[in-house]
C-alpha cells in the first residue's frame, strides 16, 4: 500500500512540475499557428513576426538567469507563485496588444515570468532526487513535459478555427493563473532554509562562474543549447516553410508538429526506460550522431528543393534527437550541481533560449519564399553541439579517469 501511495504521489508531483516545466513550450509554440494572422493583422512582416518569438526566447534566457539564482536563496515556492501571476498579468497585456511593438514587449514579460516554472520544477525535481534516480523521474518529468509542444500547436490551431489569435493569449492567462492556485495549494517547499544559499550577489556570481569552468558541466550544457538552438529554428522556419512554401494548412501543420513532439517523448522515455542498462553518456553520443545524420539530410533535401515528406521526415529525426540529448545531458550536467541546483538549472536553461533567440530570426533573413536558411541553421546548431561534447565533456571525462 505504501508503494502504490508513494507512486501515486511521484505520479502527481511529475504531473504538476511538468506542466510548469510545459509553461516554455505551450509559450512558445500555441501562437505558431497563427503567425501568418499576426502578420497580417498589425501589416508587418514575417521576420518582425519571428522577432516576437527572440524577445519571448530573451524573455526566458533573462528569466532563468534570474530566478534560478533567487530559488536558491529564497526557496521554491514563493517565487514560483509570484511569477505565475506576472505571467497571467502579461498573457492578458499580449492578448490586446495595440500594436506589433507592444505585441513583442508583452512577449518579453511573458517569457520572463514562463522562466519561473521552467527553471524552478527542475531545482526541486534535483531537491529531490539524484543519480538513477534523479535520471528515472527527469525521463517521466519530460513525459509530461513534451505533451507541450504535441498539444500547444494543436490547440493553437483548434481556437484559430473559432476565434482570432488573441485567444491564444487569453487561454495561456487562464492555464497561468490555474497552476498559481495549485502551487498555492498543493505544493511543499522542497529546498529547507538550512540547505539555502546566502543572499549575496558575489555568491551568486561565484556560483555560475564554478559552472562555467566546469568543462565538464559545460560540454553537456552546450551540446543541449546548441540542439535546442536548432530546435528553435525549426520552430520559427516551419510555420512559413510549410504554410507558404508547401501550401499547408494551419490545422495540417498542428498536427504535423504535434507528431514530431511524439517523437520527441519517444526519445525521452526511452533514456528513461533503459538507464539503468545504457549509459547516459551512451545515449547522449547516440542522439547527437542521430541529430548529425538528420540535419545533413535535410540541408541536402533544402538545397534541391525536395518533396514535403522529404523535409518532414529528417524533420521528425531531428527533433526526435532532442528527447535523447536534452534528457541524458540535463542528467548528467545537474548530478554533481546538487549544492547550486538553481543556478545549474539556470544556466542549462539559459543557454538554450539565448542561443534559440539568435537562431530563430536568422530563418526568416532570406524572406518567406525559401527553406535555405533553416536548413543550414539546423546544420550548424548539430555540428556545434557534437564539437561541444567531444571537445569539453568527452575530453574532460576521459582525462579524469586517467
Amino acid at each position: 500500500m505504501n508503494t502504490e501511495i508513494q507512486s501515486s504521489k511521484r505520479t502527481q508531483m511529475a504531473l504538476l512540475l511538468g506542466a510548469l516545466g510545459a509553461m516554455g513550450p505551450f509559450t512558445i509554440d500555441m501562437y505558431l499557428p497563427s503567425f501568418p494572422t499576426i502578420a497580417d493583422d498589425y501589416g508587418t512582416t514575417a521576420s518582425l513576426v519571428q522577432i516576437s518569438l527572440t524577445a519571448c526566447l530573451v524573455g526566458l534566457a533573462l528569466g532563468q538567469i534570474i530566478i534560478g539564482p533567487m530559488s536558491d536563496v529564497r526557496g521554491r515556492k514563493k517565487p514560483l507563485t509570484f511569477f505565475l501571476f506576472l505571467y497571467f498579468i502579461a498573457s492578458i497585456l499580449c492578448a490586446f496588444a495595440p500594436s506589433i511593438y507592444w505585441f513583442i514587449a508583452a512577449r518579453v514579460v511573458q517569457g520572463f515570468s514562463a522562466a519561473g516554472g521552467l527553471v524552478i520544477s527542475r531545482a526541486v525535481v534535483r531537491d529531490m532526487y539524484s543519480g538513477r534516480e534523479l535520471t528515472k523521474f527527469f525521463s517521466l518529468l519530460m513525459l509530461v513535459n513534451n505533451l507541450g509542444p504535441i498539444l500547444a500547436p494543436i490547440i493553437g490551431g483548434g481556437i484559430l478555427a473559432f476565434t482570432d489569435w488573441s485567444g491564444v493569449f487569453l487561454v495561456l492567462s487562464a492555464v497561468g493563473i490555474t497552476l498559481m492556485l495549485i502551487v498555492t495549494w498543493r505544493l511543499d517547499e522542497t529546498l529547507p532554509v538550512e540547505r539555502r544559499q546566502p543572499s549575496n550577489i558575489m555568491q551568486t556570481f561565484r556560483s555560475f562562474g564554478s559552472l562555467v569552468k566546469s568543462r565538464e558541466f559545460m560540454g553537456y550544457a552546450l551540446a543541449q543549447g546548441f540542439m535546442v538552438g536548432g530546435i528553435f529554428a525549426y520552430v520559427s522556419g516551419t510555420p512559413f516553410v510549410y504554410q507558404n512554401i508547401y501550401g499547408v494548412s494551419p490545422q495540417m501543420f498542428s498536427i504535423l508538429f504535434g507528431l514530431n513532439g511524439i517523437g520527441i517523448m519517444i526519445g525521452t522515455q526511452v533514456v528513461g526506460r533503459f538507464s539503468e542498462t545504457i549509459s547516459e553518456a551512451r545515449f547522449l553520443r547516440f542522439g547527437l550522431l542521430m541529430s548529425a545524420a538528420a540535419s545533413i539530410t535535410l540541408l541536402v533535401m533544402v538545397l534541391v528543393h525536395g518533396p514535403l515528406f522529404s523535409i518532414v521526415i529528417p524533420i521528425f529525426f531531428f527533433v526526435s534527437s532532442i528527447g535523447i540529448i536534452g534528457t541524458a545531458a540535463f542528467s548528467l550536467a545537474m548530478e554533481t550541481q546538487g549544492h547550486i541546483a538553481g543556478s545549474a538549472s539556470a544556466l542549462l536553461g539559459l543557454l538554450p533560449f539565448a542561443l534559440g533567440s539568435l537562431t530563430s530570426p536568422l530563418v526568416g533573413i532570406a524572406g518567406e519564399d525559401t527553406a535555405i536558411p533553416m536548413g543550414l541553421t539546423i546544420f550548424g546548431a548539430s555540428m556545434l553541439a557534437l564539437i561541444a561534447y567531444f571537445g569539453l565533456a568527452r575530453s574532460e571525462k576521459k582525462s579524469t579517469q586517467l
